[in-house]
This record gives C-alpha cells, sequence and structure tokens, in this order.
C-alpha cells in the first residue's frame, strides 16, 4: 500500500522566496519474526467436592501441598509456582424443578514457570501424578520477548523504507531516505497452545509437549519526502 501528494507550487511565501511543500510517499512497512519458546507457563491444579466445606477445603490443600513438593523433588522453586486461581462454588441439583444443595467444590489453580521448556511434559506429568486433576492450559514464552519486537519494528521500518525506494526509482524521482513520520500499527504475538482447559485423566504414557514458534508480527506507516 502507498500513497504520494503531488507537489503544490507557491503553497508559501516568505518575502522574496518561494518556498514548496514537498511532495509525500507514505508506505506500510511489516516486519515478522518466528522464534523459538524458551518458557513455559502452566495453569493446573485441583478440583474438590464434598458435602462440607472444610472437608472440600482440607483435601484439596492437601493435594495442593503434595504437588507443590513433588514439583520442588523435580527442581521448580516456590518462586516459580504461584496460585492463579481459587475459587469455591455451592452446587446444587435440580430435581423436579426443585433446586437442591449438594455440597461445594474447591478449585485451586496453581500458575507454574518452568525455564527448561524440554521439562514441560516432565512437570505435568509430577504434578498430575501427585493430585492435580485439572490443567487449564500451557502458554509458551520467549524470555526476551520485548527485545525480539523491537526487532521485528525494526524489519517493518526497513520494509516500509525499501518500498518507498522502489516507488521513488519508478517514479524517477529524488527519495529523501530519513522518514518525516512513522507511525507504529496493530501487532500481533502469536504463542502456540499445547492443549486447553479440560480436566486431565491419568496415563502410562509420558505428556508430549510440542511448543512449536512463537510468531511475532509489526506494522507501522511512513511518510518519506521526495522532489521530482
Amino acid at each position: 500500500m502507498y500513497y504520494y501528494q503531488p507537489f503544490v507550487r507557491n503553497s508559501v511565501q516568505t518575502g522574496r522566496h518561494s518556498r514548496f511543500r514537498p511532495n509525500i510517499l507514505r508506505v506500510s512497512g511489516e516486519g515478522k519474526l518466528a522464534v523459538q519458546p524458551d518458557q513455559a507457563n502452566i495453569k493446573l491444579g485441583v478440583v474438590t467436592e464434598d458435602e462440607e466445606l472444610q472437608n472440600a477445603q482440607e483435601q484439596n490443600a492437601a493435594a495442593i501441598s503434595n504437588i507443590k513438593k513433588s514439583l520442588n523433588d523435580i527442581g521448580i522453586t516456590d518462586k516459580q509456582i504461584q496460585t492463579s486461581d481459587f475459587t469455591i462454588f455451592p452446587q446444587y441439583d435440580f430435581v423436579d424443578g426443585k433446586q437442591i444443595f449438594r455440597g461445594y467444590r474447591v478449585e485451586h489453580i496453581l500458575s507454574i514457570t518452568v525455564n527448561e521448556i524440554e521439562d514441560t511434559g516432565l512437570v505435568v506429568d509430577t504434578a498430575v501424578d501427585n493430585g492435580a486433576n485439572i490443567v487449564r492450559g500451557i502458554n509458551f514464552e520467549a524470555e526476551n520477548q520485548s527485545e525480539l519486537y523491537q526487532h521485528a519494528l525494526s524489519l517493518a521500518v526497513m520494509d516500509a523504507y525499501k518500498k518507498a525506494e522502489t516507488i521513488a526509482a519508478s517514479l524517477r524521482v529524488q527519495l529523501i531516505s530519513t522518514p518525516v513520520s512513522v507511525t507504529e500499527g496493530t501487532f500481533g504475538i502469536e504463542q502456540p497452545v499445547s492443549f486447553q482447559s479440560s480436566p486431565f485423566v491419568k496415563s502410562a504414557v509420558s505428556t508430549p509437549i510440542q511448543p512449536g514458534t512463537i510468531d511475532i508480527e509489526t506494522h507501522i506507516t511512513a511518510e518519506f519526502t521526495y522532489y521530482s
């Protein structure tokens, strides 16, 4: 996409000299990067139900404590484990149009940061083997994601400049290489997710984790001046 504004004569008069408005060439630029993630964030936890709230809480707390200890044993520190969500829901059944109290549901979700991405499957399996019965999802991230975005942004600027150069050469005009304005547009960071929220069933087979790539995409609009 490009836009150019035709040359306008006698736009401003200053004393005996005429100052002309330069022509404007507007182009878009795009920068894309596909990078391998080096971190994983896992959200999983424990759901317990009981007629008595205290029993449901105690069962849940015991399972969460067991999960944390088992993760510590494989090298996941307490700093890498945080509570993401904790909820208590009263449960009801509807019989013949009537609401009948069934008990309480306690849900405790942990957010676990895995710095060694190849250990993601091990962390999930360890948690499940020690009491986790729900997995909210796995997000893969790059530790230096901000720096990668800046690089993608610079690629977008270079892309815009190359387009402006091509257009100027086609028009046989002189391009001023420094843009008069650059506007950052929308950007996107697409992160692969291994699986979504679901109850997790224990299996004798180790959980396969495929991190894929993180796609970072940036867009800018730049305006250059040129002279005939």
